[in-house]
Formats: structure tokens, C-alpha cells, sequence
């Protein structure tokens, strides 16, 4: 009898970048894939926390870069790929948030959400597989989207609207990448514990109403998200594409 074997989950030789690494979920994915073996270039448009960041990580014997990049600005976004080796890896995470009733949302909201959670997103995705494509390179592309992708929630119509979005193009990205060897996937975590979310979770009435839909009973973690993003990133998860991984604590099986 052969057993069979575990596929791994090391990314040892490959080069993994993810956007928005400064802090909170990007960087958390970014010490998850770099304690996997992967060389990790961090980006962000803020030089000093990737740098802090990289240097961090590099400090625990990682392999590390920072690399200062506004996403926003497709123009250097196309240089940054085009420039470099290709990327085995891409966590596309850059994103923001403006909670509000639908009745308050200016056009500059509706922008600032929509643009950089969805056409951002789009053309980080579009220059990385470019590069990939023009040299046989395969891998994974997984991009951070969110429960509100998958159910709606109060004053969030911009957020839902881009998550749904992100869900509908990474489904398309799969059809359109697979025949050459690249998957796209997303993560969907519920409402997770960084330093920009943290200032919400000090109302307890807001806590408290996230608390009642996170059956597990506890707010996320950065740390609950590091899994999953490995698990996408590696050889582990070779046959999934154009799918969602969510990590909810139970939001959406209610």
C-alpha cells in the first residue's frame, strides 16, 4: 500500500507581495507567507510602516522587502510588476471602508471605496499576472474580500458593493487564468481586530450587535486569517479556484 501524501504547505523559492502590509491583515499575511519560506515584498503607500515592517520580519531571519507603492496609481502600479521577477503569490488586500447610512453617501465616498476596493484591486491583479503570464510562471492570486461580500450588512452599502464585486471578478479571474496555471481565490473574514477597526469595538453597542452574529462569540483576530491565507497561497489547496474561504465564525451560516 502507498499512503498518500499531504500536499505542502512551505513556499520555500517562490516570492509572494501583499498590499496594504504595513499592519493589521497585510502584514499578518505577510509573516504568514514568509515563515512559510517565501521571499515577501510588502507594499504600502506609508515608506515607514513597511519599512518597519520588513525590517521586522527580516530581524526574525525572514526573507523580506519593503517596497513603497500607492496602489491608486495604475501607472506605477504597471512599473512596480513590470520591473521586477514575477510573483508567485499575490495578496491583494489594499482596501477601506466608509460606514454610513445609503442615504449619506457622497459621490466622494463612493469613490474612495469603490476605486480602491474594486479597481485597484482589478489592476494590482491585471500587471501581477501580466508579468506572470509573459514567463510561464504559476501561482495564486488571493484577494481579501469579506463576509459583506457574501450577505449584506447596515450601513455598508459601498462595502457590500465592493466585496460582491470582488467575488464576481475572482470567479472570473479563475475561468480566464486557470489554463494558465494561476488561481485565483478570495478570503472572506468577519469583522476582525486591527488598529483601524479597534476604535469601533470600544462602543459596546456596536460590539455587542457584532458579538450576537459571530457565533463563535468572540471578535476575529489577524491571527485567524494567517491559516487560511497560507492554505490559498500553497501547492495545499491546488485544485481550488474561483472560490471564496470564509472565515466567519459562523456570520453567514445563520
Amino acid at each position: 500500500m502507498t499512503l498518500p501524501t499531504t500536499p505542502s504547505f512551505r513556499l520555500d523559492g517562490r516570492r509572494a507581495v501583499v498590499t496594504g502590509a504595513g499592519r493589521g491583515i497585510g502584514l499578518a499575511a505577510a509573516a504568514a507567507l514568509a515563515d512559510a519560506g517565501a521571499h515577501v515584498t510588502l507594499v504600502a503607500r506609508t515608506s515607514s510602516e513597511i519599512e518597519a515592517a520588513a525590517a521586522e520580519l527580516a530581524g526574525a531571519g525572514y526573507q523580506a522587502e519593503a517596497a513603497t507603492l500607492d496602489v491608486s496609481d495604475l501607472d506605477a502600479v504597471h512599473t512596480f510588476f513590470a520591473d521586477r521577477d514575477p510573483f508567485h503569490v499575490l495578496v491583494n488586500n489594499a482596501g477601506t471602508n466608509r460606514p454610513r447610512p445609503m442615504w449619506e453617501v457622497s459621490e466622494d465616498d463612493y469613490d474612495a471605496v469603490l476605486d480602491l476596493n474594486v479597481k485597484s484591486a482589478f489592476f494590482v491583479a491585471q500587471a501581477c499576472v501580466k508579468r506572470m503570464m509573459a514567463t510561464g510562471t504559476k501561482g495564486s492570486l488571493v484577494h481579501m474580500g469579506s463576509q459583506m461580500g457574501h450577505v449584506g450588512g447596515p450601513n455598508r452599502s459601498l462595502y457590500c458593493a465592493s466585496k460582491w464585486a470582488m467575488e464576481g471578478m475572482n470567479k472570473a479571474f479563475a475561468l480566464d487564468l486557470a489554463q494558465h496555471g494561476i488561481r485565483s481565490n478570495t478570503i472572506a473574514p468577519t469583522f476582525i481586530e486591527t488598529p483601524l477597526t479597534k476604535p469601533f469595538f470600544e462602543d459596546e453597542v456596536f460590539r455587542s450587535s457584532v458579538l450576537t452574529k459571530i457565533k463563535i462569540g468572540r471578535i476575529g483576530q489577524v491571527e485567524d486569517l494567517m491559516g487560511a491565507v497560507l492554505f490559498l497561497a500553497s501547492d495545499a489547496s491546488a485544485l481550488m479556484t474561483g472560490t471564496s474561504l470564509v472565515v466567519d465564525g459562523g456570520w453567514t451560516a445563520d
